[in-house]
């Protein structure tokens, strides 16, 4: 494992600087060990012992980020200053010893190895380092502070690109266009937490000041975000030079005749352009003082006597306080003294300056502005139109709040879809079934018919009164509603046209179908009921085993929705049989005529699940033919061509679709499978564009995690199942996506687009995504029961001096920190906490002796004596794989029998002949486990005891573990104990995430994260030891 390291390096003025990255040993060898540092001729700085050469760093880092962005870096060296003692640098991750002991480190110059990654590739290769976990990729990286505080600088410039708060300027002596970020208030608190947050390493090259390297590194990101949204845009043409080179891979202005930004530009035909573009940046930056001006478009009052078009609407003119917003004044009323004293002194004339800005983006503005009092501008309809689509976006992106009626921004024409079974159809599911349809128009949230979309077609007005509310209509698109319905307003339609009609939120119909009214089978379908409607799939010939109630129907949805040519994700919880209801499906299948069988289907799974399925299939569908591709010595060409044409199920790895990408595309599938699915969870990632490649008729997603918890892996699934349903990422991001995350963060307090749209988002993927839960008596009543408890243990006098010290430390580093540098600081304390609440010798890493410095350990060894007395088998989980290392010979020794040890290093061929004699053996046996590795695939269900000795403070994770020996097959009760140190960080969290469910679901989607938002206070509380705590 390397330790990865980096910073950002700043470009010539004008030009893109890069990402750089080097890399250490992790953990580093012992000082014994240490080969003498390598130096170089003359007085070069000797090479750093334990950096990664540049082949291993580059390895590395591209497994680690699974994205090809590692082959546009360059290879370099760096000169760092790092604290050394004794001629050896210190590791990255050891504390700094006291000043005045006689090991005070000193800084030394040492030469690294490293990447630089260039500004255009450096977002994506860091937004995957990131969200990078350990996976089948084998060896990686772990990140240190540099690279994390780079994804962090990273993040913000791509919220910056999303909110649009970023402007174009010209610099460099060869004028560069570059977009350059534009910070508000709460933005400039942002940076200025990203400054502080800076980590030592980043500064070890030297460079600029931590303000500027941050705000190079944001400027440089930004612009590489920004050009990388508009590269999807067609290359102008013939439009001005300035929108090729902000949107282009060339960011240099032709002809290059200005000088640099602050130079004399007295004749150059860019100099206009340059002090526009910086008067525009200054404007942007600009804060109004304490005031703000607010615009808000008020509807007429209802007249009778007035026609259609023309009524007068009113953009009333408002100021709003920026310290507190709920206080805001109409400028009629601060004309005539009311509210003026209740805002900054000086208001008036601060808010007529803004009404002449806003001028520039709304020139109507600039008659009322020049009045003595301007208070409204009066509008016709049309004009009222054309403020809320053109004015008011333009006014909101230069910093002015406006205020629209609630019904703007909504679709203008939409269709509803009702469906009926017909008479004596016999219900089949064929997706050739004729089905009674209907279309209606919907306009405003409002059914209309076609009498009344005839008369809207007439009056052909953007904005209409309808039944005495006002809605906004595209004229065209009511015409085409309207001549759509009358040609095709009713009839009769195939089952599967009718199905994507309902779902496709594009494409279909010449307008959005936005509800649906429909029975029978496709009524079931789209209101996410047809599981447990649908006559369910009875066990065929030549299956061996019993199938549930709910699996019979979940292979039925399954088979249903592959005879309409569509994709499913089922996501029933872990443990309820998702490999079982596959099989049925195929086994189903093979009853066909043989001229009538598909084809093969190709299931892809992580390389520890391969012998699963092959052993699965041999005890459930021994009549299916297997073939495994997979290894140094699978088939290639002609011959794996042979032997896929002549199986029902192909099995391969992700890794081997990776490699043989090419091949596996070529071949006619019927279907393609991905089990533990999440592994495509990175969209932009090589082995899931590899998998998307894969040619099916059908395809189905299998895991036990939800999709819906993260919009992102949604996206990517649902793109896998059902290519385009949600359309490119990017739009999904920038439309559905980000109004559904923005509901969500509103917590519902304001009723609105966000419900439709969240509502809209479950209508579209609801039909092909079943999650059923274990937990629910209705989907299986026989399974044992699952008892937790908490087995509370006790420090050693030894690790309590540690814990102390420990906690001591992190009160110091707390000392004038704040954001993200606070919440490292955090993070890092509770990380050393848990090792020590482990053992001494965990936290201390000298390999030190072990027996009689735990009382965790002794809790761990007196439960396992239990066990094994009881002739019971158990599963002991540890998130450290080097605490696993040393407890497993340990336990053994102990115990007087074998411990097996598991982890993510562990060959597959090991771990699968040590799970068949964990489940075989008549014998009590302990297998330990580190969490990761237990996270996926494992069916452990001979074990009926359960130990946590190590908290991930996640449910879900721990939950994951768990459900590894609680699943269908178990037969006895499971008995789950998680180890806790009594009055120590571990209880309080432990009672926190227990006794507040709402902070329980934050820690589910963030790990530990949330623990670095506590208040210092809070913290104290936390982390203090309590005389409990200390055995006596």
């Amino acid at each position: 494992m390397l330790s990865l390291h980096g910073w950002w390096r700043p470009g010539e003025p004008g030009h893109g600087g890069a990402a750089v990255l080097w890399a250490e040993e992790a953990p580093l060898p012992s000082p014994a060990a240490d080969p003498a540092p390598a130096t170089g001729a003359g007085s070069a700085a000797p090479l750093h012992p334990f950096a990664a050469p540049a082949e291993r760093l580059r390895a590395a880092v591209a497994a680690a980020s699974g994205t090809d962005a590692v082959s546009a870096c360059a290879d370099a060296q760096a000169r760092l200053q790092l604290p050394s003692v004794g001629g050896r640098p210190l590791a990255s991750s050891a504390p700094l010893p006291r000043s005045g002991t006689s090991a005070s480190p000193d800084r030394t110059t040492w030469r690294v190895p490293c990447l630089q990654v260039p500004a255009g590739h450096a977002p994506a290769l860091l937004e995957a380092l990131h969200r990078s976990d350990a996976g089948e990729a084998g060896p990686g990286a772990a990140l240190g502070p540099g690279p994390v505080h780079l994804a962090a600088v990273d993040a913000f410039a791509a919220r910056l690109v999303d909110a649009g708060h970023l402007l174009p300027r010209l610099v460099g002596a060869q004028p560069q266009a570059r977009w350059r970020p534009v910070l508000s208030t709460a933005g400039g608190e942002h940076f200025a937490a990203l400054v502080a947050a800076l980590p030592p390493s980043a500064a070890a090259h030297g460079g600029p000041s931590p303000r500027t390297a941050v705000y190079r590194a944001l400027a440089d990101l930004t612009d590489a975000r920004a050009r990388a949204r508009l590269s999807v845009l067609p290359p102008p043409n013939g439009g001005h030079r300035l929108t090729a080179a902000l949107t282009g891979p060339e960011a240099r202005l032709h002809p290059a005749t200005a000088a640099a930004d602050g130079a004399d530009r007295t004749g150059s035909p860019d100099a206009d352009l340059a002090a526009r573009l910086h008067a525009w940046h200054s404007a942007a930056q600009r804060e109004a003082g304490g005031a703000r001006l607010v615009f808000r478009l008020v509807e007429p009052a209802p007249d009778q006597d007035v026609p259609a078009g023309g009524e007068q609407w009113r953009v009333e003119f408002w100021v709003q306080s920026r310290a507190d917003p709920s206080l805001q004044v109409s400028l009629s009323a601060l004309w005539l003294g009311d509210g003026a004293d209740r805002l900054p002194v000086g208001v008036e004339s601060v808010i007529l300056e803004d009404l002449a800005r806003a001028a520039r983006h709304y020139p109507a503005l600039r008659d009322v502005g020049a009045e003595p009092a301007p208070a409204a501008l009066t509008l016709t309809t049309g004009r009222a139109h054309a403020f809320i689509r053109d004015a008011a976006p333009r006014l909101s992106a230069a910093g002015f709040a406006v205020v629209l009626p609630e019904w703007s921004g909504r679709r203008s024409v939409e269709l509803q879809l009702t469906t009926r079974e017909r008479p004596g159809g016999g219900g089949g599911i064929g997706a050739d079934d004729l089905l009674d349809f209907s279309l209606e128009a919907v306009c405003g949230g409002e059914r209309v018919d076609t009498a009344e979309l005839a008369e809207l077609a007439r009056l052909k007005q953007p904005l209409v009164r309808l039944r005495g509310r006002w809605i906004e209509v595209d004229p065209g698109h009511v015409r085409t509603a309207l001549a759509y319905l009358r040609r095709r307003g009713s009839g009769t339609m195939r089952r599967e046209e009718a199905l994507r009609m309902a779902v496709s939120p594009t494409g279909a119909t010449p307008l959005p179908v936005t509800g649906v009214d429909a029975d029978g089978h496709l009524g079931a379908l789209l209101s996410g009921d047809a599981e447990s409607r649908m006559a369910p799939l009875e066990a065929p010939d030549g299956f061996t085993g019993a199938l549930r109630p709910y699996q019979s129907r979940g292979a039925a949805w399954l088979r249903f929705l592959g005879e309409l040519g569509l994709g499913a994700v089922l996501a029933d919880d872990m443990g309820l049989g998702k490999t079982v209801q596959l099989l049925a499906l195929l086994a189903d299948e093979r009853r066909a005529d043989a001229a009538e069988r598909p084809g093969p289907t190709l299931l892809v799974c992580p390389v520890s699940l391969v012998g699963n399925w092959q052993r699965e299939a041999t005890g459930f569908a021994p009549g299916l033919a297997v073939h495994v591709h997979h290894g140094p010595a699978r088939l290639r060409g002609n011959a794996l061509a042979k032997a896929a044409g002549g199986a029902d199920l192909v099995v391969t790895t992700y890794g081997m679709v990776l490699r043989d990408t090419d091949e596996l595309a070529a071949m006619p599938w019927h279907r393609v499978v991905c089990d533990e699915a999440q592994a495509l969870k990175n969209s932009g990632t090589r082995q899931a564009r590899a998998v998307r490649r894969l040619p099916a008729r059908a395809r189905i997603a299998l895991t036990g995690t939800p999709v819906e918890n993260n919009l992102d892996e949604l996206w990517s699934v649902m793109e896998f199942a059902n290519p385009g349903l949600l359309g490119s990422q990017q739009a999904f991001r920038a439309g559905i996506g980000a109004r559904v995350e923005r509901a969500a963060a509103q917590e519902g307090t304001v009723p609105g687009d966000g419900d439709d749209s969240a509502a809209q988002l479950r209508r579209i993927t609801g039909p092909f995504i079943l999650r059923r839960l274990k937990t629910d008596r209705a989907i299986i009543s026989d399974l044992p029961d699952k008892q937790e408890s908490r087995a509370w243990c006790t420090l050693t006098p030894e690790q309590a001096s540690l814990y102390r010290a420990a906690v001591d430390d992190m009160a110091e580093r707390l000392e004038g920190t704040e954001g993200i540098q606070r919440k490292g600081v955090v993070l890092a304390a509770m990380a050393r906490l848990k090792q020590i609440c482990n053992h001494p010798a965990q936290f201390l890493g000298d390999g030190s002796a072990l027996a009689g410095r735990s009382g965790k350990l002794e809790r761990l060894q007196e439960l396992l004596e239990h066990v094994v007395a009881a002739g019971d088998k158990a599963l002991c989980f540890t998130q450290y794989t080097a605490l696993g290392e040393r407890l497993a010979p340990y336990l053994a020794r102990r115990l007087g029998r074998e411990v097996l040890w598991l982890h993510g290093g562990t060959p597959r061929a090991r771990r699968e002949e040590m799970t068949r004699r964990f489940q075989a053996s008549p014998e009590p046996m302990v297998l330990m486990l580190s969490l990761k590795a237990a996270g996926t695939g494992l069916n452990l269900t001979a074990a009926n005891h359960v130990l946590h000795i190590d908290r991930w403070w996640n449910p879900a994770v721990e939950d994951q573990a768990t459900d590894r020996a609680f699943r269908i097959g178990q037969r006895r009760d499971v008995q789950v104990r998680k180890l806790v140190c009594m009055g120590t960080v571990e209880e309080r969290v432990d009672a926190m995430i227990e006794g507040k469910r709402r902070l329980a679901a934050r820690a589910v989607g963030a790990g530990e994260d949330w623990l670095g938002e506590l208040s210092t206070a809070r913290l104290r509380e936390v982390v203090q030891l309590a005389p409990e705590a200390v055995a006596s």
